[in-house]
């Protein structure tokens, strides 16, 4: 798989913190000035593989609110696609503003986990996952239309032990399966319980975080990828504070100890939504800088 044409491409895992505009056209879309701000600072910062920043709502409800079959944080009938494009818009302003974009969605299992089902349409939530999944696969056509350059499917669930992995590597096997570009799947928390079954999963990169979680460094060097990517968080989400060039660049050689260079690509552990600004772009622009130095190294 071929995403840029440079070593250790770097990316995002997604969402950037709000950043509201005002005035009359705020009025109209007061999250317009958002993903504006969100795109510019991840251009500015140099990222190669951009996202529009995931910046109107939450992870859920980004999606839910738009599925026929859901009310609310309630399922109340058969899911069924939107009956037009979620995150179209903003993916296609992104896509305006630089070359490669990743489409980004919430995985089935981890918007059924986000929903009370209150219906007797559907039994439990492994069913209500697959469906889901076919609502879904619409939205990541129209990305892929669109022109993004992957998609990448969020299950923050799996490393929790809540979800059924067997029936969401169905789910989002049904999702990647449907794809002309490649799928990333990204899954955050210690894998330690978990790595074997997301591992199965039919896409072309797995998104881990190692910087909050080095011990997945561990974890996965004793695991075979099968020749897919790896998506390699070496920056704290969590963390307030922007870590040095320094640091990251340690983090990075740690994982290229364990990965080859050619298969990572480079991103925070997580979407930095939670940070301020400063800190957001911060840690990008460290990250930045780190990977060219570690990228210098190899293609000297």
């Amino acid at each position: 798989m071929t995403l840029t044409s440079v070593l250790l491409p770097t990316t995002v895992v997604g969402s950037y913190p709000v950043v509201k505009g005002s005035g009359l056209f705020a009025r109209m879309d007061p999250l317009k000035h958002a993903v504006e701000v969100a795109v510019a600072d991840q251009i500015g910062a140099g990222i190669d593989i951009i996202s529009d920043g995931q910046v109107r709502g939450d992870m859920i409800r980004a999606f839910t609110s738009h599925l026929p079959g859901i009310r609310g944080s309630s399922v109340v009938g058969k899911v069924q696609p939107a009956t037009r494009p979620i995150t179209l818009a903003d993916t296609k302003y992104a896509l305006s503003r630089h070359p490669k974009v990743k489409g980004i969605l919430t995985g089935p299992s981890t918007l059924a986990h986000g929903l009370s089902i209150e219906t007797p349409f559907y039994r439990n939530k492994d069913e209500l996952v697959l469906d889901l999944a076919q609502a879904l696969a619409v939205e990541a056509n129209y990305l892929q239309d669109a022109g993004v350059a992957l998609i990448q499917v969020d299950e923050p669930i799996f490393s929790t032990g809540a979800a059924n992995i067997a029936v969401g590597r169905e789910a989002v096997n049904a999702i990647a399966g449907r794809l002309r570009v490649p799928a990333s799947l990204h899954v955050c928390g210690n894998l330690g319980n978990v790595i074997d079954d997301v591992l199965r999963i039919n896409v072309a990169a797995f998104d881990f975080e190692f910087a909050n979680n080095p011990g997945n460094l561990e974890v996965l060097s004793e695991k075979d990828l099968g020749g897919r990517m790896i998506g390699y968080g070496c920056v704290d989400s969590a963390d307030p504070g922007v870590e040095s060039i320094e640091t990251i660049k340690k983090r990075l050689e740690a994982g290229i100890d364990v990965f080859s260079p050619d298969t990572m690509l480079v991103d925070p552990d997580c979407g930095l939504r939670m940070q301020t600004r400063d800190a957001a772009l911060g840690k990008l622009k460290n990250m930045v800088v780190a990977t060219g130095l570690v990228r210098a190294g190899y293609t000297a």
